[in-house]
């Protein structure tokens, strides 16, 4: 995988937002209105159209039609977010990333405060608050999802507690950590957070400044069973690329989750008959109780 280049030049825009599609004629439309409708200006609009096969390439196209010089559309066979992402942040020329989803929308002075919030501090990453509509209604986020700020990397191994569309980070980030895992199909925000907020803190400027749309039947997050089996993955990962770098505190941080989420997979897999999954996730949790102890 290439990384992102050093390609900000004379006359490149601040920030690079980028912009995942698959499928969402249903929402594109009020997405990209909120970032046309930002108070900052200095930005471009990344879209990369992964391989959908509804009306979202026509809506996009719209927008770059009306603003050729703010907003680009690129066109990827079906590879999933991550390789999506991955394509965005290669052709991205600004000196910031901010990500968006596309159910998702921005209050108009987010790119503004959150610049003027990292520039302030000098931060290499932060991320804002946000409001849910949940089926047209706004709910309140549970007590599990509170976000955190600073170092955040013990409160990021339960699960994400950072949402990509809230983010604002500094593209050299990617160079030293690495881009998005392309093998995951979710919870791929989850492995590259932890990676991130093992060497950086992770701000939160406190302002609902996203509004996040949940509850439709499309969100990934709904297609797979067992999340824990994929953030699994991503610890194990994070063990064998980085142990020196986490120290014996943060192994055995690792190693209790890993046996946590091992055991809850483990009787769901029972439950649902999947015996050699249940066989997995029990060894796992034998293992890695035995190292927690061990630690």
């Amino acid at each position: 995988m290439s990384y992102p280049q050093d390609n900000n030049t004379a006359g490149s825009p601040r920030i690079s937002i980028i912009l995942p599609v698959y499928n969402r004629e249903s929402f594109l439309d009020k997405t990209l209105q909120s970032l046309i409708n930002q108070t900052f200006g200095d930005f471009e609009v990344i879209i990369i159209d992964d391989g959908s096969t509804d009306h979202s390439v026509e809506i996009a196209s719209k927008y770059k039609n009306i603003y050729p010089q703010k907003i680009y559309v690129f066109s990827q066979t079906n590879k999933g977010v991550s390789a999506a992402r991955n394509l965005g942040i290669q052709r991205a020329r600004g000196q910031y990333i901010a990500f968006i989803d596309s159910d998702d929308m921005w209050i108009s002075s987010k790119l503004h405060e959150q610049v003027t919030y990292m520039e302030q501090t000098n931060c290499s990453i932060c991320q804002t608050d946000e409001q849910w509509i949940r089926n047209g209604k706004k709910v309140n986020s549970m007590k599990k999802h509170t976000k955190q700020s600073g170092r955040i990397f013990f409160d990021s191994l339960g699960m994400c507690i950072v949402s990509p569309s809230a983010v604002m980070m500094k593209k050299e980030i990617f160079a030293i950590v690495g881009m998005f895992d392309e093998n995951l199909p979710v919870v791929e925000d989850y492995d590259l957070w932890l990676r991130i907020s093992l060497i950086y803190p992770i701000y939160l400027l406190r302002k609902k400044l996203i509004i996040k749309y949940g509850g439709h039947a499309d969100q990934l997050s709904r297609k797979f069973w067992g999340m824990d089996r994929f953030r699994i993955y991503a610890l194990i990962k994070l063990l064998s690329t980085s142990r020196k770098k986490l120290g014996e505190h943060k192994i055995n941080a690792i190693y209790w989750h890993i046996k946590e989420k091992s055991i809850i997979l483990a009787n769901g897999a029972l439950k649902r008959k999947k015996l050699i999954m249940y066989v997995q996730y029990k060894m796992y949790y034998f293992k890695y109780s035995l190292l927690w102890n061990l630690n």
